[in-house]
C-alpha cells in the first residue's frame, strides 16, 4: 500500500477511535424500564392520576417548581393580583401553598389548571380511549447517569386527532428512575475547577 494511503488510513482510524473514546451516549433496547415508566407517566397524565404521575416525577424537580410558584405569587405587584393567584388553587393564603409537600403542591396545581380548562367530561373520556403511546427510541448517557426517550402519542378529540412528540429525560436514583421534567428547559450548569460562577449560584437559589 502507498505510504500517502496507509496515513491517511490510520488518521481515519485514529480519529474515530477518538470520537467513540468520548461518546458515553449508547441506544438501550425496548424493554429497558424507561420505556414502560414513560408510557404510564403520559397514561397518568391524560387519565389526569396526579397522585401517581407525581410519584414519578424527580422530588427536586417539583420542590423548585412549588418554590419558583410561591415566590411568583409573594413577588405580585398588588394584592389583588395576589389574591388572584391564589385562587387559581383555592386557597386564601401563600402559607396554604407553603405548608404542602412539592408532591401535594403538584397535584394541586394540575387540578387547579384542569379545573380552569374546563374541558368537556366527553371530551376527556374520548382523548382517554384513543390515546396511543409509542416509544421511539431510548438514548443512556451513561457518564451522567440519563436516559432520554422520544415518545410519539396520539390522542382523539370528538373533531380533531392530536398527535405530538416529546422528548422525556429519566435520572437514576438508587435503583430507579425518576423523571425530570425540566431537563430540556434548563441549562445544566457546573462551576469549572471548583469555581462558584454567579450563574451556578443563581440556579441553586432557584
Amino acid at each position: 500500500m502507498h505510504p500517502a494511503r496507509l496515513v491517511a488510513r490510520l488518521s481515519l482510524a485514529i480519529g474515530f477511535l477518538a470520537f467513540a473514546s468520548v461518546s458515553h451516549s449508547a441506544p438501550l433496547p425496548a424493554d429497558h424500564p424507561c420505556g414502560e415508566l414513560v408510557k404510564k407517566y403520559l397514561t397518568c397524565v391524560v387519565n389526569q392520576e396526579w397522585k401517581t404521575a407525581a410519584s414519578l416525577l424527580q422530588p427536586t424537580s417539583l420542590e423548585r417548581k412549588q418554590k419558583e410558584t410561591i415566590a411568583i405569587i409573594k413577588t405580585a405587584p398588588t394584592m389583588t393580583e395576589e389574591q388572584s393567584m391564589l385562587e387559581r388553587f383555592g386557597v386564601k393564603e401563600i402559607r396554604d401553598l407553603e405548608k404542602l409537600t412539592p408532591q401535594e403542591f403538584y397535584i394541586m396545581d394540575r387540578e387547579a389548571w384542569h379545573k380552569r380548562i374546563n374541558a368537556a367530561p366527553e371530551v376527556t373520556k374520548r382523548k382517554q380511549e384513543t390515546l396511543k403511546i409509542e416509544v421511539l427510541g431510548l438514548v443512556e448517557e451513561k457518564d451522567k447517569g440519563y436516559v432520554h426517550a422520544t415518545v410519539r402519542t396520539s390522542q382523539e378529540t370528538l373533531t380533531d386527532r392530536i398527535e405530538e412528540l416529546f422528548l422525556i429525560s429519566f435520572v437514576k436514583q438508587g435503583d430507579g428512575w425518576t423523571i425530570s421534567p425540566e431537563m430540556k428547559d434548563r441549562p445544566l450548569i457546573t462551576p469549572l475547577d471548583g469555581s462558584k460562577s454567579e450563574d451556578a449560584e443563581k440556579a441553586k437559589a432557584k
